[in-house]
């Protein structure tokens, strides 16, 4: 009896099959689990341009809607108008009917409704844009005629009208009165405008 026999390991004949190595399963969890844990922030959130965008339009609609109220109701600026606030701008009050800048004066409940639908609208069009758009100065853009957009109408909704109050004026010439929402619906036109023809075009080659 050699020593040691009974422990070797059998020998494969010639024409016995190779297995292959196996090789170790990594831990962690399944790799379907895995790729859909990644998936699913692509499907139900928010990309970093609409984040931009909605964050524009909400910082926009906050600083609007709070300068109005402290000039209306804190400084009072009814009973103090004209006030110089800088040396090419006063401080009066306006009450516009019409859309930004006093554009398209409107008379009456039917006008004011017109306008405050259509802004309502044009709000939930372009936050769709904002959604589904990836370019991030194209999303704040929009976000800034967004929140300018819904601010205008919440002053028509609780005033009847907007509140303009900034009057920038050179010697005897004076611009249009206008308020935060109109600057910031201006900037973001323009923002879109640049985007559309100058980025837009890069994008494309």
């Amino acid at each position: 009896m050699i020593r040691g026999e009974g422990s070797r390991a059998p020998v494969p004949g010639p024409n016995a099959p190779e297995k292959a190595p196996q090789r170790p399963r990594a831990a962690g969890k399944p790799r379907a689990s895995r790729e859909g844990a990644k998936a699913r922030p692509a499907r139900n959130g928010f990309s970093a341009a609409a984040i931009l965008g909605f964050s524009a339009a909400l910082i926009t609609l906050i600083l609007d809607q709070a300068t109005k109220l402290y000039t209306l109701f804190v400084y009072d600026l009814p009973l103090k108008e004209p006030v110089e606030f800088a040396p090419f701008i006063n401080l009066i009050v306006v009450w516009n009917r019409g859309i930004s800048y006093g554009l398209f004066q409107q008379d009456g409940d039917l006008g004011r409704w017109v306008l405050i639908v259509v802004s309502i609208l044009a709000s939930i069009g372009l936050s769709i844009w904002i959604r589904r758009t990836g370019a991030k100065l194209l999303a704040t853009s929009l976000g800034l005629i967004v929140g300018g957009a819904i601010g205008n109408v919440i002053d028509r909704l609780a005033y009847g009208a907007v509140f303009d109050f900034i009057q920038f004026h050179v010697g005897d010439w004076s611009w249009y009165v206008f308020n935060v929402a109109d600057a910031a619906i201006v900037a973001g036109v323009i923002g879109l405008l640049y985007d559309s023809f100058v980025l837009e075009a890069r994008r494309g080659r």
